[in-house]
């Protein structure tokens, strides 16, 4: 396979404020530190992908809003492959849009689609993984999903049920994706997590350049004719004006209602690699290491007395104290502070807009 066909596309218009008081509308969670490191999600996202392919093949497509971060953040990435949407219509027009670009300077891309905000603990896996997947589709009409191996029964994530009875001739790893399903209530999880062949959707697509602009010429024709129109623009100076006015007449849409729950040649890449959305403070919790009573600091001179099972996320402060709390949340950014029962992070949203 020629590495040099790679290309990676990183979405990172999304505007979550799950982790406020750090992530906010104007700062959301892709462009925080939230595992302490020293790098944004966009930039540890961006850096494990490093080995699959050449620097000058990795797309993000943000909002127009958040460029000024994405350029900050991802200095050496040039601008002509930072695509700006001047407004949110979902998965699958920017996915269109990059895949069209992509098409105009080199039809034998070979492309993975992946979000800007989720983490993953076992990077030697997941290169092998992906790299494996574009092995697959590089010369072949696939499009192949990676279907996370569930180990609880998630309710806040969509699942893929796979037919695990036969595996593809030509990779031995991958199977046929029977099904797409939405999130599903814990009796529900519970009965996929017994089945063993339903797996958490992570949203990580791998297909060639050609399928994928075929399958929207098929199943999106209205936005298919909007991107091949625009070829003969992308990059000149007219692309973005052409982009502002064209863009928001698309559909709102997602990539797995466009296109995933209507093709045939789907397939699903059961993987386990330590992943996880990083959709709230509970799965942040959930993923990283913790002391003797299930507590998570992140941070430095953090000092928990008589405290268990709390997250503390402090780094602008000198030291913090806490003592006597169970479940809890302590978070701080700026001049925000938050203290929430964990159990009740769900009610974040509506406190931050009091």
């Amino acid at each position: 396979m020629n590495q040099s066909n790679n290309h990676v596309v990183v979405m990172a218009g999304g505007v979550g404020s799950r982790f406020w008081p750090m992530s906010t509308t104007d700062f959301p969670k892709q462009f925080i530190d939230v595992l302490g490191c020293g790098k944004t999600l966009l930039q540890l996202t961006v850096d494990r992908f490093r080995e699959v392919c050449e620097p000058g093949n990795m797309w993000v497509v943000t909002s127009a809003a958040y460029a000024d971060l994405v350029k900050e953040q991802l200095p050496d990435i040039d601008s002509e492959h930072i695509l700006l949407e001047p407004c949110r219509r979902n998965t699958a027009p920017c996915i269109a849009y990059v895949s069209w670009k992509i098409k105009a300077r080199n039809p034998r891309a070979n492309i993975v689609v992946t979000p800007s905000d989720h983490i993953v603990l076992d990077q030697r896996e997941f290169v092998r993984v992906i790299n494996s997947a574009l092995k697959f589709t590089a010369d072949s009409d696939a499009v192949v999903t990676l279907g996370m191996k569930a180990t609880r029964p998630e309710t806040g994530y969509g699942y893929i049920e796979g037919d695990l009875s036969m595996a593809c001739p030509s990779n031995k790893e991958i199977y046929r994706v029977d099904a797409f399903k939405e999130k599903p209530d814990l009796e529900t999880a519970k009965r996929y997590l017994q089945r063993k062949n339903y797996f958490w959707n992570a949203g990580i697509f791998i297909w060639n350049v050609n399928t994928i602009v075929n399958a929207m010429r098929v199943y999106q024709p209205a936005m298919a004719k909007t991107f091949e129109g625009l070829l003969p623009y992308y990059y000149t100076d007219k692309e973005q004006e052409l982009i502002d006015e064209h863009f928001p007449m698309c559909e709102n849409i997602s990539i797995d209602y466009a296109i995933m729950e209507k093709a045939d040649e789907i397939y699903v890449f059961p993987a386990a690699f330590g992943w996880s959305d990083l959709g709230t403070w509970g799965s942040l919790h959930d993923n990283m290491k913790k002391d003797a009573h299930n507590n998570v600091c992140i941070g430095e001179n953090i000092y928990l007395h008589e405290s268990r099972n709390c997250i503390v996320h402090t780094t602008q402060e000198k030291k913090v104290i806490v003592q006597g709390l169970d479940g809890y949340i302590i978070a701080e950014k700026n001049d925000r502070l938050l203290i929430c029962r964990l159990s009740e992070e769900q009610r974040i949203k509506d406190f931050a807009s009091e």
